[in-house]
């Protein structure tokens, strides 16, 4: 960690994973249940369930409740496996991203007063406001 604490990229908190043997066992028995699931989705498309209504239905069952089970899956890797880490980031300005001087902010005027230029050449006694 940085002694300031406060600069861009600087770590600002990290706690290690607490790895739970409760959670490395719930996601063993969740994986054997994503395993049965895609092999009876997989078994009952070459077996042409979805040929019929009700078939159709369990396989649309089975694939929904096979990503509900990736999805508790990897919950409960991130809460349990990965580390908290707070990153500090500064909000920048959106020019300071497209590496533009402060100066440079406000940009150009489009072609540089082209239309006075055009007006006083139509009518020459134009006046600016």
């Amino acid at each position: 960690m940085s002694s300031s604490g406060n600069s861009y990229g600087d770590i600002h908190r990290y706690e290690p994973a607490r790895e739970s043997t409760v959670a490395t066992i719930a996601i063993v028995l969740l994986t054997v249940l994503e395993v049965v699931l895609v092999g009876l989705f997989t078994y009952g498309l070459v077996s042409a369930w979805g040929t019929t209504q009700t078939g159709n239905i369990y396989l649309g069952v089975l694939l929904s409740m096979t990503f509900l089970d990736l999805a508790f899956i990897l919950a409960l890797y991130r809460k349990e496996f990965l580390p908290d880490v707070m990153i500090v980031k500064k909000r920048r300005r959106k020019w300071e991203d497209l590496y533009v001087r402060e100066e440079q902010a406000e940009g150009q005027e489009f072609a540089d007063g082209a239309l006075e230029h055009f007006k006083r050449a139509v009518y020459p006694y134009y006046k600016k406001n």
